[in-house]
């Protein structure tokens, strides 16, 4: 019987395979109760391009010094930027890796707000 950590590990797996075989930048997202975190990774090195998190202090003073990050208007604020460093390395294509993860709740809300700041995916 698989965890429920390696089920998850499972999906992405596939995902990331289907990706490879685009050569295109993948966003990815990882969420923890605490903090969602999401990076723009190159398609043919595999180098990171650019990153964003609930986890770094600006962030944080931006959501108020709560440090609730682990909300739906945290992720928003987490896929606006992203999208910002983004497009200011130059990548504008990227292929949404989910991780595993269900598309629903602050996943959904991260990839809605990348979309929306100019990322097409």
């Amino acid at each position: 019987m698989l965890s429920k950590k390696e089920q998850r590990l499972r999906r992405a797996r596939q995902t990331r395979i289907r990706i490879a075989n685009q050569g295109v930048a993948r966003l990815t997202v990882n969420r923890t109760n605490l903090h969602i975190y999401a990076s723009v990774i190159s398609g043919d090195g595999g180098k990171v391009l650019a990153t964003a998190s609930t986890a770094e202090a600006d962030v944080r003073q931006l959501l108020g010094g709560s440090g609730k990050g682990s909300n739906i208007a945290a992720a928003q604020v987490i896929g606006k930027r992203l999208a910002e460093k983004a497009k200011a390395v130059g990548v504008e294509k990227v292929a949404f890796d989910r991780a595993g993860f269900a598309y629903h709740g602050r996943v959904k809300a991260l990839a809605d707000a990348a979309r929306e700041a100019g990322l097409q995916f």
